[in-house]
Order: C-alpha cells, then sequence, then structure tokens
C-alpha cells in the first residue's frame, strides 16, 4: 500500500544509491525525490519540505553531518537519517547530536530502513 502523506528526501552523490534508494522507496512513498548534493537540497526547501531526509555522510562540498547543523542552525526540522559506508568511531555520537534520528550503514537493507523512516516519521 503506497502511504500519501509521507514525502522522503534522499541526498546522495552516488548515482547509483541515489536510484536504487528510490526504486525501492517509491514502492512504499510516493513521494521520493533525489538529489546529488547538500546544496541541490537546500535549493529545494523553497518549493517543499520533506517528511523525512535520507543523507549520506560523506559528500564533496557539505557532508550530511554539515548539513543536519545548517539545518538546525536555521531552524529547519526534518527527522534525519543519516547513512554512510564508513562508519568512524564517534560518528554516531556526533550524527545523533546534530539532531539524526538514526544512523545506518551501507549496505543499506530495505526494512531497516523503512523501519527507520517509520519511526522518524512518528509512523511505528
Amino acid at each position: 500500500m503506497l502511504e500519501t502523506t509521507v514525502s522522503i528526501a534522499i541526498v546522495d552523490d552516488d548515482p547509483s544509491v541515489l536510484r536504487g534508494l528510490a526504486r525501492l522507496l517509491r514502492m512504499c512513498f510516493r513521494d521520493t525525490r533525489t538529489y546529488y548534493s547538500a546544496q541541490e537540497f537546500l535549493d529545494s526547501l523553497r518549493q517543499c519540505v520533506p517528511t523525512c531526509l535520507i543523507v549520506d555522510l560523506q559528500m564533496p562540498e557539505m557532508t550530511g553531518l554539515d548539513l543536519q547543523n545548517h539545518l538546525k542552525r536555521n531552524g529547519v526540522r526534518i527527522p534525519t537519517i543519516i547513512i554512510t559506508a564508513h562508519d568512524e568511531f564517534g560518528t554516531r555520537q556526533l550524527c545523533a547530536a546534530a539532531g539524526a534520528h538514526a544512523y545506518l550503514l551501507k549496505p543499506l537493507q530495505g526494512p531497516t530502513l523503512i523501519a527507520a523512516i517509520n519511526t522518524a516519521t512518528g509512523r511505528a
């Protein structure tokens, strides 16, 4: 069953990750949008604020943690899930302190990601 009240934004500089996550999430959440950079996502906020943000930790120019901190400083509250292929000591705690609702390691498992989205958006 498609959930029409949840909009998902995915930010990742890897096109294959974006395509894969979008394909997976569009089966459950009709409104799923993808962005190749944090700046592209920030520019989109003028038109639409998503219900949930999934953002890669390691990106050039502005990391996922930088994006989360930027949103927090500017009073933009979006439940955020940080994803990463590089789990470094202390990073999970930094992301949590910045307000991330979840911190998931790649490769992502579909049911785990969907459960994290549901929890972050209060649907679990």
